[in-house]
């Protein structure tokens, strides 16, 4: 069946997955609150890498970098509610809160484990996913206030993130570049993040890695999959998606042409 979407609200929706698995390099516009029903979820996220299963809840920030991988388990499907926090509704919730927050180091994702509040705010909401018509936006907005009241607290520092409407400023090549060079994003995408536009990032790329975008990625991501299997005795069949390739003959190829022998032998001939 694959991957399904049940929205009821352009805000709220149910997410179903029942293939192997799905993997996708994300990079969301808005804050996301998920609750993961079922199946198992892996999320890589700079140089880290989490895992989450049934009743687990997280908060995904805005704008950031994360490749997601997700599993069916114990025969059941991926499945996971996910809350969208918008601007428009965040700005209009902290124009009646205000508060004062605080500049923050790019934020990462949060974790919330199982707390009982949070799971009983998205459970509340399975029902109406049966329901024939839109949820009406007078609810939607009610459930939607209700979790960013639980949130704040539980933890005292996410008005510092959720306040925050500052759009991403010009910052380093190097150092972005080599904290998401796994993920596959669009150039301008690449652009966006590092306070660029498009022909500006690639002119600045160019001057600072003597070489194209294409060319430095394919090149990194494929040092970083030869550490996994050399040192780390990895399998290609582990490594090939979290470095950034999408399909595991084009991976071998490629590193096969690299390095003179094929990922599935330990040791250079």
């Amino acid at each position: 069946m694959g991957y399904q979407a049940n929205y009821i609200h352009p805000d709220l929706k149910l997410s179903r997955f029942d293939g192997p698995f799905y993997k996708a390099d994300v990079l969301f516009e808005q804050h996301l609150l998920v609750w993961f029903i079922s199946g198992e979820t892996r999320i890589i996220h700079g140089d880290r890498t989490y895992r989450f299963g049934t009743g687990d809840t997280l908060l995904f920030p805005r704008n950031q970098l994360v490749t997601v991988i997700n599993y069916p388990k114990d025969g059941l499907p991926h499945q996971s509610v996910v809350m969208h926090l918008t601007k428009q509704r965040l700005t209009d919730f902290y124009t009646k809160n205000r508060v004062a927050i605080r500049p923050m180091q790019p934020p990462r994702f949060r974790t919330f484990d199982q707390h009982p509040l949070l799971k009983s705010c998205l459970a509340s909401l399975i029902p109406y996913f049966d329901l024939n018509a839109p949820l009406p936006d007078a609810i939607a907005s009610l459930k939607i206030e209700e979790a960013i009241a639980i949130l704040r607290m539980i933890d005292l520092t996410i008005d510092h993130l959720l306040a925050n409407f500052d759009e991403p400023g010009k910052i380093s090549l190097v150092d972005f570049m080599e904290q998401n060079f796994m993920f596959n994003m669009p150039m301008d995408k690449f652009g966006y993040l590092t306070g660029r536009s498009l022909t500006t990032f690639k002119r600045d790329f160019k001057k600072t890695f003597l070489t194209t975008p294409q060319k430095w990625l394919m090149e990194k991501r494929l040092e970083l999959a030869h550490y996994q299997i050399r040192e780390k005795k990895r399998k290609p069949s582990e490594v090939y998606l979290e470095v950034g390739f999408e399909n595991l003959s084009h991976f071998g190829y490629a590193f096969r042409k690299r390095y003179g022998y094929a990922p599935t032998e330990r040791m250079a001939p």
